[in-house]
C-alpha cells in the first residue's frame, strides 16, 4: 500500500499538482536523531535498530546524521558532514554536557540515549507521544516548491526554528578499513541536507515556502531555538 501511495504522489508531482501531507494531531511523529559513523565499531547495532524498526514506523521520523570525528581512525564516512557534528555539539551544550559520542539518539530534541539501547529509546518515544501538543505542520509540494503551513494551536508563544531535512531512505556500504573493516553495513534514513527555513514566533498561523528538488523524502521540524524541544514535525514522501 505504501508503495502504491508513493506512486500516486509521484504521478501527481509529474503532472504539476500539489501533494499534501497534513501533520497528525498532537504535534505529528516523534523525531529520533541518530548520531553515528561508519568508522564506529559500536554503531552497527544502533544503525540496524533504526533501519529495521524505527524507520518503518509511521509515528516516528528517524533520521541518521553521520558525524565526521571518527574519520581519522582509518575509514572516512562518505555520509558524514561537519554540520551534523556541530548539531550534536549544540545539543551537548544545551544539556550541559562536555562530550559527544556515537551511537547517540536524541528523541524529540530533549532526551539523550545510547542508540544501541532499544528499550530506553522506545520508552522515550512513548513519553514524547503521550506528552505531544497541538502544534500542526502541513506540507504541500507543487513541482519544486514546498509550502509549509504552521498552526500554533494552544501552545505558549515561543521563538521557533523551522527546519527542512532531506534524507536517502536506504544504502549499503562495504567497509574496507577501520574498526568495521570487512563488514557490509545497511544504513537507513541517511540525512543528506539540513537547512533552516526561518523563524516563527507562534503568535499566529504562518506559511513558509522553500525550493526542493529531487525525490528524496522531505521532513520539516519546528524546534525551540538553541537546540531545544521539537514541538512538531511532518514528512512528505
Amino acid at each position: 500500500m505504501a508503495r502504491f501511495t508513493r506512486w500516486i504522489q509521484a504521478a501527481l508531482l509529474s503532472a504539476g499538482l500539489g501533494v499534501s501531507a497534513g501533520a497528525a494531531v498532537a504535534g505529528g511523529p516523534v523525531v529520533v536523531e541518530l548520531y553515528t559513523s561508519q568508522g564506529c565499531s559500536s554503531c552497527p547495532p544502533a544503525d540496524a535498530f533504526l533501519a529495521k524498526e524505527l524507520a518503518k514506523r509511521d509515528d516516528v521520523i528517524a533520521l541518521a546524521l553521520h558525524v565526521d570525528y571518527w574519520d581519522y581512525i582509518g575509514w572516512k564516512d562518505d555520509f558524514a558532514d561537519p554540520a551534523y557534528t556541530d548539531r550534536q555539539r549544540g545539543y551537548a551544550r544545551a544539556a550541559g554536557q562536555r562530550t559527544i559520542y556515537t551511537p547517540q539518539m536524541i528523541i524529540g530534541g530533549l532526551d539523550h540515549v545510547i542508540g544501541s539501547h532499544p528499550r530506553e529509546v522506545k520508552h522515550f518515544i512513548s513519553k514524547h507521544a503521550e506528552a505531544a501538543n497541538d502544534v500542526s505542520v502541513s506540507l504541500t509540494r507543487t513541482g519544486d516548491v514546498l509550502e509549509i503551513s504552521l498552526d500554533p494551536g494552544t501552545v505558549k508563544r515561543s521563538r521557533m526554528s523551522v527546519q527542512l531535512v532531506r534524507y536517502e531512505p536506504e544504502a549499503t556500504r562495504n567497509i574496507k578499513r577501520g574498526e568495521n573493516a570487512g563488514r557490509e553495513l545497511l544504513y537507513a534514513n541517511i540525512v543528506t541536507e539540513w537547512l533552516r527555513v526561518g523563524t516563527w514566533n507562534m503568535r499566529s498561523d504562518r506559511t513558509f515556502k522553500a525550493n526542493v528538488k529531487g525525490d528524496q523524502p522531505i521532513v520539516v521540524l519546528v524546534q525551540h531555538e538553541d537546540h531545544g524541544q521539537i514541538v512538531a514535525a511532518a514528512r512528505l514522501y
